[in-house]
């Protein structure tokens, strides 16, 4: 499996002892959301599937959207969002979203607390099948391959099928851009499906997961404090340190059957 050529690029690089010698990073470049024509935020993403992550993004943001698409004026790393019901007065400001945290320039945690229903869904998958998933996203990383620089998440469905799988160097991003195919593939809520993510385990990331109603969230990595109280809140199995068939599940551990 081929890394999109988007997604990398390649640098000169002095490695030691060796030498000079070239080397392959990801690619990292802004993104501009607008709605009306009017920009709303700017992120860093690696390029690729940008109408996904718009989407995935303003779903998780509470902007209701209908579509994404190339603005009119064709401007470069710039997508359009269909959001009838947008009302400007409801941002305060644009913020800028950095690739490393995803939630900079919020003012305090109220802001990022969108509503979401609690997740009801009776999904159940075997602890055999949730430990296998971060294996199965592994395998199907093209551009963490090449380049050992972007987090990743997969959506797999309730018999362990990876259904869709985006990279990104922003973790959030990954996820808004799964997120946004599941909802033009209208799929949302995911109530028989579970989310994977390559790395640590986010309040944001929870949250994103919660609103696009996804009972279950895997990791190779830690959760946060904040990302347990949110999952405990909103009904969310949270599963971290999935690793060589072992596994902490930190809330709705009914849905991992032992």
């Amino acid at each position: 499996m081929k890394a999109p050529p988007y997604s990398t690029s390649k640098v000169d690089v002095v490695r030691v002892p060796e030498g000079e010698a070239s080397d392959v990073v990801a690619v990292e470049e802004p993104l501009e959301l607008r709605i009306n024509g009017a920009p709303v935020a700017v992120t860093m993403r690696t390029p690729g599937h940008d109408e996904e992550l718009a989407l995935g993004f303003a779903l998780s943001e509470g902007l209701r959207p209908e579509a994404a698409r190339l603005p009119d004026d064709l401007a470069a790393n710039t997508v359009e969002l269909d959001a009838p019901g947008f009302d400007p007065a409801s941002l305060a400001r644009s913020f800028y979203t950095s690739s490393s945290c995803g939630v900079c320039g919020k003012g305090a945690l109220e802001a990022i607390a969108v509503e979401a229903a609690r997740v009801e869904s009776p999904l159940q998958m075997s602890a055999g099948l949730v430990a296998a998933l971060p294996e199965r996203l592994r395998a199907a990383q093209p551009a963490f391959e090449a380049t050992g620089g972007l987090h990743a998440t997969g959506l797999f469905d309730e018999h362990g099928e990876l259904r869709c799988l985006r990279e990104d160097v922003g973790r959030h991003n990954a996820m808004d851009k799964v997120v946004g195919w599941a909802f033009r593939e209208r799929l949302l809520p995911l109530e028989r499906f579970a989310l994977c993510v390559s790395g640590r385990l986010s309040f944001e990331l929870v949250q994103k997961a919660a609103v696009a109603g996804c009972p279950l969230l895997v990791a190779v990595g830690a959760p946060s404090s904040l990302a347990v109280e949110l999952a405990l809140d909103r009904g969310v199995t949270l599963c971290g340190f999935v690793r060589g068939g072992r596994m902490n599940v930190y809330s709705e551990p009914w849905r991992v059957a032992r």
